[in-house]
């Protein structure tokens, strides 16, 4: 039997000191962790760098370490740093030597890095080792080079490398998000079906359980399947609960592709032990002809710069996107004229918030709000002339009728001057596989004896 304890669904997010505590008690076999996703957006890739605060991470992260010393286990988090980039992984492994130099307490560390150099795999896109994915953007092997960062998704064989070093620690960058935890039971014999089902079901934490913001779970992998057990007070796993974590984030609530193969749960039964943890068994890994391991890349897309006005006189609410409409018409004319700039070398947006925000024309609820605030969105080539753009927008937001016969209406700027800088902003590029020879090709390893 393999004894995995995931603390949390990702560093950041806080976990149970308690129910950490009877973890440890627990004496598992290694501590799971997860860094990062692509959940907030491309911006977090594109600049190498995490959505946390340090000072939050680095005191999660230090509860870890002296978790890790007293159950005597590695501890293995994957997508260090939220995007899983070298930078990123550079900025946990930083964080890691202070708090091994406060602690007294030397470490072995090994650093599992995802990144790939742009040329690089442009050159493998022309090869035909990059393969787009379902629904992904059509790419060229320029667009791939102009990334800034390009990552690689790690599996269980890459971590299985890195815990082959013996090391304590393992900072990996940019994993799906089951490697880290179906690792070590692959490599103990354990049934592979149920490794990845059960890493799958636990890549949350207590997202599979009543209490879902109680983080800390204890998942027991064996010959047969694997069971869960939330630790934290008031937090049960059910089949139900179990049994639905496979819907999140997957397209598919019985199929889930990993590097080398895919899971198939279509036969799994899902038992209840006791008023707390569940039993599953009949999960089937389905190993592939070729290994591939899925990128991810971002690109800068320009500068953007916002600005936004409340609206609250009756009729523009109501009347609020044809007021936008032909704002983003006419100032987008003013601009081409004024600035001698091509149609297509920037775009201007108002999206309304309390009014379509979230899904523009797919919008269903129709509803008339008291107020609605009209964000401006420029986006440019660069900063100067996406502020330039936002100017030239200023006053429109500020007094532009609905017809040209009534009075000129004022409205409110939330802020003076109301255009805020948000610099570079980023787009995601690839949602593709590169084929692998060995599963190591695409990552480099390096053992780090801190203290």
């Amino acid at each position: 039997m393999v004894r995995v304890l995931v603390p949390s669904g990702a560093l950041g997010l806080n976990y149970d000191a308690v129910a950490l505590q009877r973890g440890i008690a627990a004496k598992p076999d290694i501590i799971a962790i997860d860094g990062g996703s692509t959940d907030s957006g491309p911006a977090y890739l594109g600049r190498g760098m995490s959505k946390y605060a340090r000072s939050s991470t680095k005191v999660e992260w230090a509860g870890l370490m002296q978790a890790r010393a007293d159950a005597g286990c590695p501890l293995v988090i994957g997508t260090a740093g939220t995007c899983g980039a070298d930078s990123a992984v550079d900025w946990m492994l930083d964080i890691t030597r202070e708090i091994a130099a406060e602690q007294g307490r030397p470490v072995k560390v090994a650093v599992l890095r995802s990144s790939q150099h742009p040329a690089e795999m442009a050159q493998a896109f022309t090869q035909g080792r990059v393969t787009p994915l379902p629904n992904a953007p059509d790419v060229d092997a320029a667009l791939i080079e102009s990334c800034s960062n390009i990552v690689a998704l790690a599996g269980a064989e890459q971590i299985t490398e890195a815990l082959n070093t013996g090391a304590d620690i393992i900072i990996a960058g940019r994993t799906t998000d089951t490697a880290i935890i179906a690792a070590l039971p692959l490599q103990k014999g354990c049934h592979a079906g149920g490794a990845w089902h059960g890493a799958k079901i636990g890549e949350c934490g207590a997202l599979c359980a009543t209490n879902p913001q109680s983080g800390v779970i204890l998942i027991d992998f064996d010959a047969e399947g694997f069971t869960v057990t939330p630790l934290a007070d008031g937090a049960k796993a059910t089949p139900h609960t179990v049994s639905a974590h496979m819907l999140y984030e997957n397209s598919d609530p019985f199929i889930l592709h990993e590097p080398g193969g895919h899971l198939d749960v279509s036969k799994a039964k899902y038992q209840p032990l006791n008023d707390t943890s569940v039993r599953v068994t009949g999960s089937e890994w389905v190993p592939s002809e070729r290994y591939t391991v899925k990128l991810e890349g971002a690109r800068g897309a320009g500068f953007q710069t916002v600005t936004m006005a409340l609206l609250r006189d009756e009729r523009y609410v109501q009347n609020a996107q044809i007021w936008a409409d032909d704002i983003v018409g006419k100032c987008s004319a003013k601009v081409v004229d004024r600035l001698h700039l091509e149609a297509d070398a920037f775009s201007i947006e108002i999206r309304l918030l309390g009014h379509s925000a979230s899904f523009g024309a797919l919008e269903t609820k129709q509803i008339t709000p008291t107020e609605i605030c009209a964000m401006g969105i420029v986006t440019a080539k660069s900063e100067g002339l996406s502020q330039e753009i936002a100017k030239l927008l200023n006053p429109y937001l500020l007094h532009h009728p609905l017809t040209q016969e009534e009075e000129v209406p004022t409205f409110a700027f939330l802020f003076s001057p109301p255009e805020m800088p948000r610099g570079e902003v980023f787009e995601f590029t690839l949602n593709h596989v590169l084929q692998l020879e060995n599963p190591m090709d695409a990552f480099t390893l390096e053992v780090h004896e801190i203290g």
